[in-house]
């Protein structure tokens, strides 16, 4: 197989692509375990980190969906593809280093939509697959895990109400390290598959695989690695916001949530959904803070999030047309839309240095996160 330089380049975008998804992502399934104590942080990651890559091997379902079903593939070049992966990069930066949780796959889904609207016309979009694969799912999936982790929280809680508190503590922290190892497992299902998308759909536009072939063995094995790695790093701040600003966790309440949005994840992993993580994740921790009697909800924390959610799609969209208008002028416009990636990454993470966030910070309660201050 015959892989030319700009393809190389896509993939290596694509794969540190996968990398921001990893540590923006790794508190979808830990931040309740980190916050009630169940698991150390650095063992909450490291597990993470394994089932993530075991999860990347269970299926390809999500990956068929971005490789041949949002954007037409006999219509694009890697270059489209690189744009699209700029823009999905550079907004899970920005929402790392604002602890803000925002969705890492509407991200992409947006980059590669803008991307190919600038590059290829409107019609290069399949906006039905859009809407059936990506919006509605976006909308349903965190009320469907909020119902359940509402419903299973006041169960949780109605069935142990003779219990001694300090039993039911230990016996839900055990539960809770099944449940979020699940949440784990399902995220390695559902996310990494994204990035195999867009390196399959890169290998077909640029001919090296022919159209509706799904991802090869070293794709799959490449994407996997990549989510691991930088799930093991964390995602400190994100972390904190999910585990202590929307809602005080108890260990019943994680349990609810995390087994919520793991069974919401499997269920959509298996029908091809490329939903968010995130919001399905956060649907559930907010419906375990309903579920508890006298839990407190930070709906100011939920609502900044939810407009977070809002602007993804079209903030990564608008980047990855821009990244595309200058790409596709040539040698020259790759270069340069390059260049504007690295400076911007590295800006971000000098900026990060200033307040910075890690596993120690998990132990320190009174440590404020700046986006849900």
């Amino acid at each position: 197989m015959d892989l030319s330089l700009i393809v190389l380049v896509v993939i290596i975008a694509a794969l540190a692509f996968d990398f921001t998804n990893g540590f923006h992502d790794t508190a979808n399934a830990m931040a309740t375990s980190i916050a009630t104590g169940a698991l150390r942080p650095k063992v909450a990651v490291g597990i993470s980190a394994v089932l993530n890559l075991v999860g990347a091997f269970l299926s390809v379902e999500v990956a068929k969906t971005i490789s041949g079903g949002i954007v037409d593939d006999t219509r694009i070049t890697p270059v489209v593809v690189f744009a699209g992966l700029v823009g999905a990069i550079l907004w899970n930066l920005l929402t790392w280093l604002f602890g803000l949780p925002s969705s890492s796959s509407h991200a992409l889904f947006g980059g590669l939509i803008g991307a190919t609207w600038v590059a290829s016309g409107a019609d290069a979009v399949h906006f039905a697959e859009v809407v059936e694969k990506i919006l509605i799912p976006a909308v349903a999936s965190p009320v469907v895990a909020g119902l359940v982790a509402v419903v299973g929280t006041y169960l949780v809680y109605r069935i142990t109400a003779k219990v001694r508190e300090d039993v039911v503590g230990k016996s839900f922290k055990r539960a809770q390290v099944l449940s979020a190892s699940l949440v784990s497992l399902a995220h390695g299902t559902n996310d990494a598959q994204k990035t195999m998308g867009v390196i399959t759909l890169t290998l077909i536009s640029s001919g090296s695989l022919a159209p509706g072939s799904g991802p090869p063995l070293w794709v799959v094995l490449s994407a996997g690695l990549a989510i691991a790695l930088g799930t093991y790093l964390g995602g400190w701040r994100i972390i904190q916001t999910m585990g202590r600003k929307i809602t005080d966790v108890q260990t019943p309440q994680g349990f609810a949530a995390e087994t919520s949005a793991a069974a919401t994840i499997l269920a959509s992993s298996h029908l091809g959904f490329a939903l968010s993580t995130t919001h399905v994740c956060s649907g559930g921790i907010i419906g375990s803070g309903v579920g508890r009697r006298l839990a407190e909800v930070r709906w100011g924390v939920a609502g900044r999030m939810a407009l977070a959610w809002l602007l993804t799609l079209p903030a990564a969209a608008a980047v990855g047309a821009v990244a595309a208008e200058i790409a596709t002028r040539g040698t020259v416009g790759t270069v340069v839309v390059v260049a504007a990636l690295l400076a911007a990454a590295l800006g971000i993470w000098m900026w990060s240095r200033r307040n910075p966030v890690t596993a120690k910070s998990m132990t320190e309660p009174d440590r404020a996160v700046p986006a849900a201050a």
